[in-house]
C-alpha cells in the first residue's frame, strides 16, 4: 500500500508530544484507520530478534492494569551479566503510543536493544489507554469513567506501580528513560520527592516541562482548541486517534491557514534529521494510542499557562473541592534533589521541547550538585530523532549508556 505524503503525516500530526506499533488496516477520508495488533509487544518486536522477552501485567493504586515487557538479557542471553545482578533500567513512552515507541528500528538501532546487549535488564512501560494497557480490575475502556485523568494520575499511579514492581522483582534501584511526555512525569513525580528512593538516575530525552515557547503552528492550534472548546468538539471522555470525531477535528486544525498539512511532521516536531524511510512506514504500521481528552486538555493548559501545575479544572470552587486551593498546585522543579544524577538531551531544531523552554527548565536546576547535572545540546536534532532517528545510537545513546556507568 503507497500513502501519499498528506495521508503520511496526518497520522503524524495525532504526534502532540510524541511517537508509536505492527499492521496497516484501511484508509477512510484520507486517515489511516488501524486495527489492534494480534500479538503482543515482545512477539512482535522483540523475540523475533533473539531476545528473551517477558510480558507483565502490573496493577495500579486505582486499578488500572498496565502492560510491562521485560528484556532481561541481551540478544541470544548475551549482553554480560546475569539475573539479579543486571542493572535495571525503566523506559518510558510519550503521549498516544506505547513502548513500541523503543523498538522501531533495527536491534543496532533500537534503545530497548542496545541496553539489553549492553548487559542491562530493561522494563519498558505501557501507560493506562493504550492497546494493552487498555485494562482496569472493574472500570470498562468503552465508559468514561475509565478515561477520567491526566498525567497527574500517571505520574502518581502509574509511574510508582511500575517502578515498585520492578524494584520489588530485582532488588535493585533503577536508571530511567523517559523521552517527551515520559519526562515531564518523572519531573513532576521527582520534584514532589517521589521515587527519588528506588531510582539511580533518570535519562531526560526531548524534555516537556515548560512549552510556552513551543514553536509548531499545529501544536499552538491545537492547544488553543483544547483548552478553548475540546468538550464542545467532542464530548467524549476518549481522544481515539482511530475514530471519526478525532479524524474531523484534526482535519478542521489542517483547514486553518497557518497550518501545513502537507508536511505535519516538521510542522509539528521541527525538522528531523535522521529519520529514513523505513523507519517512518514502521512508524506507520504502528498504530497511534488512546489517551484521554481530559489528558489532552492538561498538556494545554501548560502551554497556556507557562507553568507546570496540576490539572485545571477551570473553576475555584472545584479546584477547592481537589485540592484545597482555588489554583491547581505547581509542580516545583527546584525541589529535585541536587545530588540525584540527570542526564538531558534536548534538540536545537525541536519544535515542541523548544530550547527555550529547555532553558526554563535548566534555570530550575542550576544548583544542582558539581558531577549530577550532565547536559547535551544536538543543534541538528528535531523531537522524533531522539527515538527514531538513525544516528541516535551514536549521538545519544552511547553517552546515555556512560552515564549510567557513572552512577553505577
Amino acid at each position: 500500500m503507497t500513502l501519499s505524503n498528506f495521508q503520511r503525516f496526518l497520522w503524524l500530526s495525532v504526534l502532540l508530544f510524541i511517537q508509536p506499533h505492527p499492521t496497516f488496516g484501511l484508509i477512510s477520508d484520507g486517515f489511516i484507520v488501524t486495527n489492534p495488533p494480534p500479538l503482543g509487544i515482545c512477539a512482535s518486536a522483540v523475540t523475533r530478534y533473539g531476545y528473551k522477552c517477558q510480558e507483565i501485567d502490573v496493577t495500579t493504586e486505582d486499578g488500572y492494569i498496565l502492560s510491562v515487557q521485560r528484556i532481561p538479557a541481551g540478544r541470544n542471553g548475551g549482553g554480560g551479566g546475569g539475573g539479579r545482578n543486571r542493572q535495571p533500567v525503566l523506559l518510558q513512552h510519550g503521549v498516544l503510543v506505547d513502548g513500541m515507541t523503543w523498538l522501531l528500528n533495527s536491534p543496532e538501532q533500537s534503545l530497548a536493544l542496545i541496553l539489553a546487549d549492553n548487559g542491562y535488564d530493561v522494563w519498558i512501560a505501557n501507560t493506562r489507554g493504550t492497546s494493552y494497557s487498555r485494562r482496569h480490575v472493574s472500570l470498562d475502556p468503552n465508559k468514561p469513567e475509565f478515561w477520567d485523568w491526566t498525567w497527574d494520575e500517571i505520574a502518581a499511579r502509574d509511574l510508582p506501580a511500575v517502578i515498585a514492581y520492578i524494584f520489588q522483582q530485582t532488588g535493585q534501584k533503577i536508571h530511567y528513560v523517559g523521552h517527551s511526555l515520559g519526562t515531564l512525569i518523572a519531573l513532576a513525580s521527582f520534584s514532589e520527592l517521589k521515587q527519588i528512593d528506588k531510582m539511580k538516575s533518570a535519562a531526560l530525552l526531548s524534555p516537556i516541562a515548560y512549552l510556552s515557547h513551543m514553536t509548531t503552528a499545529l501544536g499552538v492550534v491545537a492547544a488553543k482548541v483544547f483548552v478553548g472548546e475540546i468538550t464542545i468538539v467532542f464530548g467524549l471522555a476518549e481522544f481515539n486517534p482511530k475514530g471519526d470525531d478525532v479524524s474531523r477535528f484534526l482535519k478542521a486544525l489542517c483547514a486553518d491557514p497557518k497550518v501545513d498539512c502537507y508536511d505535519l511532521m516538521t510542522a509539528l516536531t521541527g525538522k528531523n534529521c535522521c529519520l529514513n524511510a523505513s523507519t517512518v512506514d514502521v512508524f506507520l504500521r504502528s498504530e497511534p494510542q488512546s489517551t484521554s481528552t481530559k489528558n489532552l486538555v492538561h498538556l494545554a493548559q501548560t502551554v497556556r499557562d507557562g507553568v507546570l501545575a496540576k490539572y485545571d479544572y477551570g473553576n475555584p470552587a472545584f479546584n477547592i473541592e481537589h485540592y484545597g486551593m482555588p489554583m491547581p498546585p505547581i509542580y516545583n522543579l527546584s525541589n529535585i534533589p541536587k545530588d540525584f544524577p540527570l542526564f538531558i538531551s534536548y534538540g536545537g531544531r525541536d519544535a515542541l521541547s523548544d530550547p527555550k523552554d529547555v532553558a526554563n527548565l535548566l534555570d530550575d536546576l542550576k544548583l544542582h550538585d558539581e558531577g549530577k547535572l550532565s547536559v547535551q545540546y544536538i543543534k541538528e536534532f528535531a523531537h522524533a530523532d531522539f527515538i527514531m532517528g538513525v544516528t541516535a545510537k551514536d549521538v545519544i545513546y552511547d553517552k546515555i549508556i556512560s552515564f549510567f556507568q557513572r552512577n553505577q
